[in-house]
């Protein structure tokens, strides 16, 4: 059963994924780290076209070239405010730098990584969350949802979570690729429990997590029918190192 601020997901093969629900101060905090850094994207523009101004100001000519130069940073103005989340979560699978600094993570409602379709939605419907200023709406839906979601997170079945704070073990996420089983048969929702295990290893207590292992690795086995003598963790280490170099990761 969950706790209010902890999301626990029963997946088909019986194995319990526990997540700790990112509260509304924390989400605060990131975000007002993103913020900082976009307002600083807006500041280097803001001094980009001040040396234009007076390029076109002194430098004959060059009145072409400044409309041209004004017009991209405009359309880089747009992505830093509109794109900034979207871009950072889809490409560092559900963080910006905010909420890796925090030790924070976007992820589905059933545990697996965000996608980038989702990470998009989220962050359209952001514009709703703003109103009618400083996140009122997202921070009043964060109060009043079970799983501290906003508009975007209802509208995309995201949540954003605590990631380990003490100690991380993500070495298997470039980790090469060793061993080829047909990793990219498995279905997507397979591959989730193998990634939610790997993320949250640490948390477990050592017998929880020799059983986790050991009930997803026969799970896994059996939908690649592979045998193989390799320990369960490193076996699902292979296997996710696999899928994510196969064209169906993402």
């Amino acid at each position: 059963m969950s706790t209010p601020d902890q999301l626990t997901i029963d997946t088909p093969e019986q194995i319990s994924l526990e997540f700790n629900l990112a509260s509304a101060g924390s989400r605060f905090l990131a975000l007002a780290i993103d913020t900082a850094l976009q307002t600083g994207g807006f500041l280097v523009l803001a001094i980009v076209a001040f040396g234009l101004w007076l390029m076109a100001a002194f430098v004959p000519g060059s009145g072409g070239l400044r409309t041209w130069a004004l017009a991209v940073l405009v359309l880089l103005a747009f992505v830093i405010y509109y794109g900034y989340f979207a871009i950072f979560e889809a490409l560092w699978s559900g963080q910006t730098p905010g909420k890796r600094i925090i030790g924070l993570r976007v992820i589905g409602i059933s545990g697996r990584p965000i996608t980038v379709y989702e990470a998009i939605l989220r962050n359209v419907v952001r514009i709703a969350d703003q109103f009618p200023g400083v996140y009122a709406i997202g921070i009043l839906t964060v109060f009043l949802t079970s799983n501290h979601q906003r508009l975007g997170d209802l509208a995309a079945a995201t949540v954003v979570v605590h990631e380990r704070s003490l100690e991380r073990d993500d070495t298997w996420e470039t980790r090469p690729v060793r061993a080829r089983y047909g990793a990219a048969r498995l279905a997507a929702e397979d591959v989730a429990v193998i990634e939610a295990f790997l993320r949250r290893r640490i948390d477990l207590p050592d017998v929880r997590r020799e059983r986790s292992a050991l009930q997803i690795a026969e799970h896994v086995r059996h939908r690649l029918n592979v045998t193989t003598t390799d320990a369960d963790e490193t076996f699902l280490e292979d296997v996710a190192a696999e899928y994510r170099a196969s064209g169906r990761y993402r």
